[in-house]
């Protein structure tokens, strides 16, 4: 009979087909060894305790198994977990089992490097803190920040003992006043610089920044001093009559027709010459800086 090639071409492509896929399974299933870094992840921490020096995140392991399991391995799928459940105050030594690797079916780990770690613990501690909110960038022009508050005041901190103690106090995410002509109010999130210390409940704060009119400061000249308290029926001359007042405070005030009410205090005092102080009576929201001259000569007869 006369041999035909192409006779049954259909079931011989089949044959190499399905040959192709037993060969790519069989060597598929080759037992091979590979080493990577995974995370290493610290559970059951007892109460009361904290974790305080820092210990390595990641570990690196040796893994065997089949070629194509190793070959498909996605990240996460390898974690070093260590259980920290008879951990005490101090240093301690664990070590790492490959039991403490958790891996996928049919993927075994044959070594963990470093086998042991050290860690420090410390007693916990809470702490009542202040919020202490972060302000970023300048007011308008002529403008200035003026009080800030948050609401809450105040926060709950916990952490090791020795780490709490240095903190005094708590911060937001910055609020910016940038180019702002009047109060700021906003909510942000609250934190700690210390990042061995944390809040005990995720926190946010509602912050207002109050945006005043820039303080300045302006020389007022020929403000007359006057007197007080003069005994009826004498007479006083004051000298110099009239002095100069530095003063600071909003602009809308100290550039419109302050009045300042300069005098001498003669309470008590009788015929004579004397040397006097010279006093400013207060006004709401204006600092004296200086008075020239601070004192001034006084006769009463």
């Amino acid at each position: 009979m006369a041999y035909h090639p192409f006779r049954h071409l259909g079931l011989k492509f089949l044959s190499i087909a399905l040959a192709v896929v037993l060969w790519l399974s069989v060597g598929d299933q080759r037992a091979v060894e590979r080493s990577m870094r995974v995370p290493l992840e610290f559970h059951n921490v007892p109460a009361g305790l904290e974790l305080v020096n820092s210990p390595p995140d990641m570990v690196e392991v040796r893994l065997r198994g089949p070629l194509g399991a190793l070959g498909r391995l996605p990240p996460g799928d390898v974690v070093a977990v260590l259980d920290l459940k008879a951990a005490r105050q101090g240093t301690r030594l664990f070590n790492l089992l490959t039991d403490d690797v958790r891996v996928p079916y049919g993927v075994h780990v044959s070594q963990i490097n470093p086998a042991s770690v050290s860690l420090a613990f410390e007693a916990s501690q809470t702490k009542v803190v202040p919020v202490v909110p972060a302000v970023d960038g300048d007011p308008g022009p002529g403008y200035s920040v003026g009080r800030i508050s948050s609401d809450p005041a105040l926060v709950r901190i916990v952490g090791p003992v020795s780490q709490v103690a240095l903190v005094k106090q708590a911060t937001t995410e910055p609020l910016s006043v940038a180019r702002a002509t009047s109060t700021v109010v906003d909510r942000v999130t609250v934190g700690v610089a210390n990042d061995a210390v944390r809040l005990e409940e995720p926190q946010t704060a509602t912050v207002t920044v109050e945006i005043v009119p820039a303080a300045v400061e302006r020389r007022l000249s020929d403000v007359r001093v006057t007197s007080r308290h003069l005994t009826p029926g004498r007479t006083i001359v004051v000298d110099p009559q009239s002095l100069a007042v530095i003063v600071r405070g909003p602009g809308k005030l100290v550039d419109g027709a302050l009045v300042l009410d300069a005098f001498v205090d003669v309470t008590g005092l009788s015929r004579g010459r004397f040397n006097l102080p010279v006093r400013i009576e207060p006004m709401a929201h204006i600092d004296i800086l200086r008075v020239e001259p601070e004192t001034v000569q006084v006769r009463i007869r």
